[in-house]
């Protein structure tokens, strides 16, 4: 059994065997199948992220790319299929500096395809991807060899942490990379329910697939007796909290064996399975977020229909 998988089956039992409240780890829907379906989830018309975080980063890639010194690492934390990237990649090549990128993700598909991709279209930049959790893949980057470590954290991603270990984060890049750091990371903002509720539970049922990847992957890897047909998915806005919330919902009371991890697991009817939170920010959050972290907001730039924000950082002075 693989590390990965390890992990994966620990966290399978340890959040399927609780008492009350039964989880399991949004970075696990991420496997070869479920980034495929990430991609279509970001396709889709209500899911209004990634095409209001290309609309910045295609007017704003200048900017960013100015921020830089010649010589400039690109480490981008949870890469997918580098499709935002290529436009700083551009934009630091079109200003002459001399590029490095280092792609991070858990999927090792996503990584393969995406870096024999980049090979091609970009011979003259060294492409050194990293597979694994970004957390810990950051020391592996010489920092020493370049001017300015542009660390892209694009998407939701930052939202899908507790807040706690967000700022665990940031501060982990901040020690990593210290003075020579710049983050370009993107931040869903706060706004109407009916907008987010809607971007989660399309019409296509393309993110309803996606959650229900995880089920599909127990069944998969772990020898699971899931049918998927009796489950359903489920996203709401929890406004007290400032998050969606997804959960895996039982259709009828029900057991389950998992083989592998010799378990059964009982659910009643409607209980759930929380699977992901999405964290929404005001732009006082966000510099509030700066700040706890050790970082000044130097751009907090949005889409024109401030829905979306994507934000530079750098280490307070």
């Amino acid at each position: 059994m693989s590390d990965e998988l390890s992990d994966f089956a620990r966290a399978v039992k340890e959040g399927l065997t609780k008492q009350r409240g039964k989880t399991l780890p949004c970075k696990f829907i991420y496997d070869a199948y479920g980034s495929e379906i990430f991609e279509e989830v970001c396709a889709i018309a209500e899911y209004y992220p990634t095409q209001a975080e290309l609309s910045i980063i295609a007017e704003r890639s200048d900017q960013i790319a100015f921020q830089c010194g010649q010589r400039v690492a690109v480490v981008e934390m949870g890469s997918g299929s580098s499709t935002k990237t290529r436009q700083i990649l551009n934009a630091l090549l079109k200003n002459k500096h001399d590029v490095a990128y280092f792609p991070i993700d858990i999927s090792s598909e996503a990584l393969r395809v995406a870096a024999t991709a980049l090979r091609r279209e970009y011979p003259q930049i060294s492409i050194n991807p990293l597979e694994g959790e970004y957390e810990f893949l950051l020391l592996k980057v010489p920092s020493s060899d370049y001017d300015t470590v542009l660390v892209l954290w694009f998407g939701t991603s930052i939202g899908n942490l507790e807040p706690n270990d967000a700022d665990s984060i940031l501060r982990r890049i901040l020690c990593s990379f210290a003075s020579s750091g710049v983050i370009i990371v993107g931040i869903d903002l706060k706004k109407d329910r009916s907008v987010l509720e809607r971007a989660y539970n399309d019409t296509k049922g393309v993110t309803a697939r996606f959650n229900l990847n995880l089920l599909a992957r127990i069944n998969r890897e772990l020898g699971g007796h899931f049918d998927l047909s009796q489950f359903e998915h489920r996203a709401f806005y929890n406004e007290a909290a400032g998050r969606i919330e997804m959960h895996i919902a039982s259709r009828t009371p029900q057991t389950v064996s998992i083989d592998s991890l010799g378990i059964n697991v009982t659910f009643a009817e409607d209980e759930t399975i929380h699977t992901e939170n999405s964290y929404k920010f005001s732009t006082g959050d966000i510099r509030e977020l700066a700040r706890r972290s050790g970082f000044d907001l130097l751009h907090h730039w949005q889409d024109r229909g401030g829905l979306f924000s994507v934000n530079v950082l750098r280490p307070a002075s």
